[in-house]
C-alpha cells in the first residue's frame, strides 16, 4: 500500500491562504486602512502620475478621513465610496 504525503496538500492550502490574504488587502474597501497605512497606500497610488506631491497631499487628506485608498493607479474609486465622494468647490473628484 502506497503511504500518502500531507505535504502537497499543506504546501497548496497555505498558497491558497496567502494568496487570499493578499487579494483582500489589496481589495481595500471603506475603513480598510489604519492612520499609519495611509502614506504608504497613497505612495502606490501616485507612484505613476505627473504631480507627485499635490497627488500625494489629496491622497493622503482623503484616506486620513476614509481609511481607504483604491487599488491600482487611476480609478477604481468605487472600491471606496467616501473617496469616490470627496469634491471640490466645483464638484470634481478631489481624491486622486
Amino acid at each position: 500500500m502506497a503511504r500518502f504525503s500531507w505535504a502537497p496538500f499543506a504546501f497548496f492550502f497555505v498558497l491558497a491562504v496567502f494568496t487570499f490574504a493578499i487579494q483582500t488587502v489589496n481589495a481595500g474597501g471603506e475603513g480598510s486602512l489604519r492612520l499609519q497605512d495611509c502614506p504608504n497606500a497613497c505612495n502606490v497610488r501616485c507612484s505613476q502620475t505627473q504631480y507627485k506631491s499635490a497627488c500625494l497631499e489629496f491622497c493622503n487628506y482623503c484616506c486620513k478621513r476614509c481609511l481607504c485608498v483604491p487599488s491600482g493607479f487611476y480609478g477604481h474609486t468605487g472600491e471606496c465610496p467616501c473617496y469616490d465622494n470627496i469634491k471640490t468647490k466645483e464638484g470634481k473628484n478631489k481624491c486622486p
